[in-house]
């Protein structure tokens, strides 16, 4: 698929599912329906975690709500984002202006997460995000018509960094995304390793299009750090990994951090340079018969396993068209309300709820990539070494500066 500004509806065979949508230039089309915009990245380096499992997430909580919702068929639009948020909103615009989409998804990298997110504000439309990670989108970024919902910074950086401090890790070193996403995820690691008695021996910030990380690399391997912690995501986390198996940096006794790994990172990586990874994460496929159950059919479709991201992405579109039923309209701020308002209990979440800042509350899991040898079959990839809970796994209410959260 060739990148550039482009909008296009799903498969051919979700027509009878999805009616016709109007072609990208022609007039806004009538509001007697529901519409979705999967904003992602479909070629670019975060399209693992993003791109065509999400479109497959959310098509199939569409289909499986019955493609209609109030009477109203639901249509579901698609773009690539290039990674570029000018792009992104450029799109986003269009997209409420003229073609009335009601709930933007995915939204995968931070930048462009907080610059829709604002937009939807603007425009009173809705934006649910799954695959960027910025805490900020709860706190100073906050606004009543988002919402956070797979994980972010704050609870990555709890998990790993507290399991790893525990270990007796106590000095760090980051190589950093130069980007939103990382700058967050190096801040909010960095106060729980401080926390916990640790100190930050140094960091660097590379570009986020990098191809290649050694000098970062040997940067982090001099500085003699316990850890050397990738606040980074997509192709240039796995190259880094690999790297730095290359330059001996695990065998010369620092430990590697991988502070956001999706199972599509390891099964890129395979188990015998991923091995002993210790990762925070929302969602695994393996984790209870609910989980086997979804992943099945979504591996069915895709020919891989789900992350958080994909499962993230069809819970949180289920719920908001739940919460259009239950309201009776799909007016941003009436369906707003009832997604706080109402339970998530899906095989993504127990006992789930969405606060005043937009943050979709559920248990995180710490789990420890498994050796070669102890992997039973394709994908079992994972041990569990700790449950976080949801309360306790999220920045509190208290510490939070987004206006919305009443103080006192």
């Amino acid at each position: 698929m060739k990148a550039g500004v482009r909008q296009f509806l799903l498969a051919a065979t979700a027509a009878v599912i999805f009616p016709c949508a109007a072609n990208a230039q022609t007039a806004a089309i009538s509001d007697d329906v529901v519409k979705i915009g999967v904003l992602t990245d479909i070629s670019g380096q975060f399209s693992h975690e993003s791109g065509e499992g999400a479109v497959t997430a959310v098509k199939m909580a569409v289909e499986d709500f019955g493609g209609k919702v109030l009477g109203k068929p639901i249509e579901v639009l698609v773009a690539d984002h290039q990674n570029k948020p000018d792009i992104a909103s450029g799109l986003a615009r269009k997209w409420f202006d003229v073609d009335h989409v009601d709930m933007v998804a995915n939204l995968i990298n931070s930048s462009i997460a907080l610059t829709v997110s604002q937009l939807a504000k603007d425009k009173n439309r809705i934006a649910i995000i799954n695959g960027s990670g910025s805490s900020r989108l709860t706190n100073d970024a906050c606004t009543p018509n988002s919402v956070h919902y797979a994980y972010d910074t704050y609870a990555l950086a709890r998990g790993t960094g507290s399991a790893l401090a525990k270990d007796g890790k106590k000095s760090w070193y980051f190589l950093t995304a130069d980007y939103a996403f990382g700058h967050a995820l190096e801040a909010d690691t960095s106060a729980v390793v401080k926390a916990m008695g640790g100190q930050v021996t140094g960091s660097v910030r590379y570009p986020v299009e990098t191809s290649d990380q050694s000098s970062f690399l040997l940067q982090a391997q001099s500085s003699k750090a316990q850890v050397v912690a990738l606040a980074g995501s997509g192709n240039v986390l796995v190259n880094s990994i690999k790297s730095a198996q290359e330059f001996g940096i695990p065998q010369g006794g620092q430990t590697l951090a991988g502070l956001l790994v999706w199972i599509t990172d390891i099964k890129s990586l395979g188990l015998s340079s991923a091995q002993g990874l210790v990762l925070t994460n929302a969602f695994y496929w393996d984790r209870d018969e609910e989980t086997r159950a979804w992943s099945k059919r979504f591996y069915d479709r895709m020919k891989r396993m789900p992350h958080m991201g994909d499962a993230g992405d069809y819970s949180s579109t289920m719920h908001y068209l739940k919460a259009i039923e239950a309201a009776g309209t799909d007016d941003a701020q009436a369906v707003m309300s009832k997604m706080r308002e109402m339970p998530i209990n899906d095989f993504f979440a127990r006992n789930g709820r969405i606060r005043e800042d937009g943050r979709m509350v559920h248990d995180m899991y710490v789990y420890e990539v498994k050796k070669p040898s102890e992997s039973k079959s394709d994908w079992d990839f994972y041990k569990l070494r700790e449950v976080i809970p949801g309360e306790q796994a999220f920045r509190p209410l208290k510490d939070s500066v987004c206006p919305l959260v009443k103080k006192g």
